[in-house]
């Protein structure tokens, strides 16, 4: 097993992406945002990364499908919260789309994942 194997997948490079976009984006939200849904955009948005990580370098293939499960779920986690600041002004539709669009692909990238988990 290579230790940073998780680094090659195309579903991680995307997942750091979504992370990269999520924090130029919250740079234009209020300031009394900060601590609300800033801070949870960017817990989600990192956790994606970070469970595709640590699920390719579990042993089993049961915890490797959990985590990937994660990262999924943190992926629409975000997904949720722009579209929330977009409601509120936040951010323009252009961005979300433009976000919406990545996200899709992540979401095709780890659904793909984790159907080869599947026993």
């Amino acid at each position: 097993m290579e230790v940073f194997g998780y680094r090659k997948l195309i579903a991680y490079q995307k997942a750091k992406e979504v992370v990269k976009i999520t924090y130029k984006l919250i740079n234009k939200f209020p300031s009394n945002e900060m601590y609300g849904l800033c801070s949870q955009l960017k817990r989600a948005s990192i956790s994606i990364t970070s469970n595709i990580a640590e699920g390719i370098n579990r042993f089993s293939v049961k915890d490797k499908a959990h985590f990937i499960e994660m990262a999924y779920g943190s992926l629409m986690e975000v997904s949720s919260q722009f579209e929330i600041a977009e409601d509120l002004g936040y951010i323009k539709s252009e961005d979300r789309l433009s976000l919406d669009f990545l996200i899709e692909e992540v979401a095709r990238l780890l659904s793909g994942l984790q159907k080869s988990y599947k026993i």
